[in-house]
């Protein structure tokens, strides 16, 4: 296998620009992953989180909530388009599946579905913030 290294320098600049720990590209059989140094998970999951969030999240009564998680490193996105009505708001009842935002990476818009029935409680999120793989977006009950 012939090594691309235009396409690696390629990748590790969209790294840079869009801020990401790690990325993947597979063509065929060829896969190749590129990654970088960064903040520990924990400390990149707490530092996008507002304030009034943080305290939300740590709570013992979150034990019982459901957790909607981020399936890819990206930007979320609240509404389809800007200006747009939001997929979701707090005390809203949504459905399995449900669409409950939208996490940009590489110009690929990536609908995230809700895990379960439930109401909303808590959106941990803002528009347009960054997120990381596996990172609680909504808490349900």
């Amino acid at each position: 296998m012939k090594i691309d290294k235009k396409l690696i320098k390629e990748l590790v600049e969209n790294l840079k620009e869009f801020n990401l720990t790690e990325l993947e590209y597979q063509e065929g059989q060829s896969k190749i992953k590129v990654s970088r140094a960064s903040k520990s998970s924990e400390q990149i999951k707490n530092s996008n989180i507002s304030p009034q969030n943080k305290a939300v999240l740590n709570t013992s009564s979150n034990e019982d909530m459901i957790r909607v998680k981020s399936p890819i490193i990206g930007t979320a996105y609240m509404a389809p388009e800007p200006g747009a009505k939001k997929f979701i708001e707090v005390g809203d009842k949504i459905k399995k599946g449900q669409t409950v935002m939208i996490v940009e990476a590489m110009k690929t818009m990536n609908h995230v579905p809700s895990t379960s029935d439930g109401e909303v409680k808590k959106i941990l999120v803002e528009d347009g913030q960054p997120v990381e793989f596996g990172q609680t977006l909504v808490l349900l009950k």
